[in-house]
């Protein structure tokens, strides 16, 4: 036992509260402006985003091969990849905001960028993308489930599924099939627009972050109403060319997004910033 006299041992200094960060308005117009920035940046060091892009559609293939005769699979999987992509981006991420802090930027440099996200084994990151994960899967069981149990004729191939489920005159299947879509993507949309990149660069938790992204889309729900239009369309584009497209609209939306959180959220402070080592692993 420690002797009356011996002074107490002091408690570690408490962490200071991390305060929320700032949201800033913009304009409709703006997410024109992320495209633009975001295909900049792919342009300036396109190797890096391009291998992001044949690594998702290489995906896309194996999915297609494995479920294609079981197409009530295949187009939850493929639009389930919508709600899992900002998780996918991280690393385009990082290089982005590398790119903004110097000229030019290696492939081996670029590489590296990306790499030490996941390298710092940050739980934030990973707790969010289980999240994403999940929502994704859910939205392939539900939409597994509609189309199984109420299309009117079987739905093996994608052709069937235009026929009885897009096209069918008397089944209101494709509309119900949408307005669930949109009830689950809408939700995790507003949780994630800006949730990940924020998890990179500050030390803020995930609840914070998710907080932080839906208050983002509560000043802004117009210009952010068309960014989510725009990220779909593209998405869509590229898919519908065989998925050769998301090679480049993969790593583009990617850049952009992280574009889209510089406008939308106002910088931190220095000591609020996370490492690029995964200091920002605190929170929980």
């Amino acid at each position: 036992m420690p002797s009356p006299s011996a002074p107490p041992a002091s408690a570690p200094p408490a962490q200071p509260p991390v305060p929320a960060p700032v949201v800033r308005e913009v304009d409709l117009a703006r997410p024109f402006t992320w495209l633009a920035r975001g295909f900049a940046d792919l342009r300036r060091c396109p190797a890096p985003g391009l291998v992001h892009g044949m690594v998702a559609a290489l995906f896309g293939l194996v999915v297609f091969r494995l479920a294609h005769e079981h197409f009530w699979i295949l187009a939850g999987a493929f639009s389930g990849f919508l709600l899992v992509a900002p998780i996918v981006a991280t690393g385009l991420y990082a290089i982005s905001r590398a790119l903004q802090q110097r000229e030019r930027l290696g492939f081996g440099a670029a590489m590296h960028e990306a790499w030490s996200v996941w390298r710092g084994h940050d739980p934030r990151l990973v707790h969010f993308g289980v999240l994403l994960a999940f929502a994704g899967t859910g939205w392939v069981v539900t939409s597994a489930s509609l189309v199984t149990s109420f299309a009117p004729l079987p739905v093996e191939r994608p052709l069937d599924f235009v026929r009885h489920v897009v096209l069918h005159p008397g089944s209101w299947l494709f509309e119900i099939w949408l307005v669930f879509g949109a009830l689950l993507a809408a939700p995790v949309f507003a949780s994630s627009v800006v949730a990940i990149p924020l998890l990179l660069e500050r030390r803020v938790s995930v609840l914070q972050a998710v907080l932080t992204s839906w208050r983002a889309v509560l000043a802004s729900p117009a210009p952010l109403a068309l960014w989510a239009a725009l990220l779909l369309a593209l998405t869509l584009a590229g898919m519908l060319t065989l998925l050769a497209g998301l090679v480049v609209i993969v790593p583009w939306l990617g850049h952009a997004s992280w574009h889209a959180y510089r406008d939308l959220i106002a910088p931190a402070p220095l000591h609020e910033t996370a490492g690029a080592e995964g200091e920002g692993a605190e929170p929980r």
